[in-house]
């Protein structure tokens, strides 16, 4: 799981800016244990510290600016089994993304493609046989999440696809 993305070096001490992909901060205390990219090397943080808007974090085995600058882009993951557990009716991205959309009279919309992160509530975008939709992840809307059978169930209110 995904809990920051690296958007490049800090200073010359092996130090890197992270843009926080989670909503719990203390995946970034020292002593926490972080993969770092596609090749999943793991890393101690050593030290983190907010710094304008962002985090800049310190892992083990990585002391110089050379050290990290081929980081820039990659994301730092934990394991699916150390997260958190969240309030009822919230989900990860990676249970949501995958999931058959259907409004709540069975027309099929389509998957479940991606999650737009906007200011106000997130957006999912849904590719179908219909073309793509962009559904507001909103109480109004959402009606049903089973992640058991893979689906999620939209009321789609007035003006909120526009399909002929």
């Amino acid at each position: 799981m995904a809990v920051g993305r690296i958007v490049g070096a800090h200073g010359i001490r092996g130090e890197i800016k992270v843009k926080q992909l989670t909503d719990f901060p203390e995946r970034f205390a020292p002593g926490s244990r972080l993969y770092v990219g596609e090749e999943a090397f793991q890393r101690e943080v050593i030290a983190s510290r907010p710094h304008r808007g962002m985090l800049l974090v310190k892992l083990s085995g990585l002391s110089d600016r050379n050290a990290v600058e081929h980081l820039r882009g990659k994301y730092l993951f934990i394991d699916r089994e150390e997260a958190m557990e969240l309030e009822e009716d919230a989900y990860y991205e990676d249970e949501l993304v995958g999931l058959t959309v259907e409004t709540m009279e069975g027309e099929l919309l389509g998957e479940l493609m991606e999650i737009m992160w906007t200011g106000a509530n997130e957006v999912y975008i849904v590719q179908g046989p219909r073309g793509e939709a962009l559904i507001p992840a909103i109480a109004q809307v959402v009606q049903e999440v089973d992640l058991e059978a893979g689906v999620m169930r939209v009321k789609l209110l007035p003006g909120l696809v526009d399909w002929e």
